[in-house]
């Protein structure tokens, strides 16, 4: 199986917030997969790609969806020319080739989907292929790791405690004040004045969290506002393509937003 696809070719740039670089490691070293959890936007995803360059290990990443099947992650026979034949899913070919396995954001997957993991999570490291009569033993160098956004969690949106105790947790969070303004400057190619502008905006955006707005701004978000003033767009405009629309319909909130936006530009 060639594997050099899902190897990362360059650095996926990381600005580490504590310990988790040695957390994971550790995690790795033993194979213990691992659970990360935070707001939407605020590096687990980059953390884990990351990761698996630290590491030169293949990273295979699935988006969680409502409708995935355990099919969609293990396989399926399909119908071909000659026949019918099987096609591994994405966890099968991460097993078999030693990947790290990420799927993100789990917790939109249905919850039997979810329950094939199980015996891939504990001492047995196999991969049951029901439909095709296999039992894939885990590569030594496979991993899982999983993420969600706790802020969403529901009665239907959870995980359950039998698949929450098989994994190490990582909590994320937005960075300080300080770290954010770097990442933005660096990822977003401005000044740091600006940069500080940003992070400040985002900051006050998510203090309106539960007060009508789901979450403030993400990092990813503030990121991209930075990209659209490098590329010469006026910030109250950035602000309102990158922050302001893509957050909420609601009239009442945008307004609040814009004047968030206005009291923090320079010169306000």
């Amino acid at each position: 199986m060639d594997c050099d696809q899902y190897m990362l070719e360059s650095e996926p740039r990381y600005y580490p917030a504590g310990n988790e670089l040695a957390l994971y490691e550790a995690a790795y070293s033993m194979r213990l997969p691992v659970m990360l959890k935070g707001p939407t936007g605020c590096g687990k995803t980059r953390f884990v790609e990351h990761m698996a360059w630290r590491l030169q290990k293949p990273l295979v990443t699935v988006s969680c969806h409502e409708d995935m099947t355990a099919a969609d992650l293990v396989g399926r026979f399909l119908l071909g020319s000659d026949g019918t034949y099987w096609q591994d899913g994405p966890l099968t070919m991460a097993v078999r080739m030693g990947a790290i396995c990420y799927l993100d954001e789990v917790v939109e997957a249905r919850q039997d989907t979810i329950v094939v993991t199980h015996s891939l999570t504990d001492d047995r490291r196999m991969l049951p292929l029901e439909k095709k009569g296999e039992m894939v033993r885990a590569h030594p160098d496979f991993q899982l790791v999983i993420s969600y956004n706790p802020g969403y969690q529901s009665i239907l949106k959870d995980l359950k405690e039998s698949t929450k105790q098989r994994f190490c947790a990582l909590d994320f969070a937005y960075p300080d004040r300080a770290l954010e303004a770097q990442i933005v400057r660096d990822e977003g190619n401005v000044s740091d004045r600006l940069a500080r502008t940003i992070v400040e905006i985002g900051e006050k955006s998510r203090n309106l969290g539960g007060e009508g707005l789901a979450e403030g701004a993400s990092t990813r978000i503030l990121v991209q506002m930075a990209r659209l003033a490098a590329a010469g767009l006026p910030l109250d405009q950035a602000a309102q393509f990158a922050l302001i629309i893509p957050l909420t319909d609601d009239l009442d909130i945008r307004d609040a937003l814009s004047g968030i936006v206005d009291a923090c530009l320079p010169g306000a």
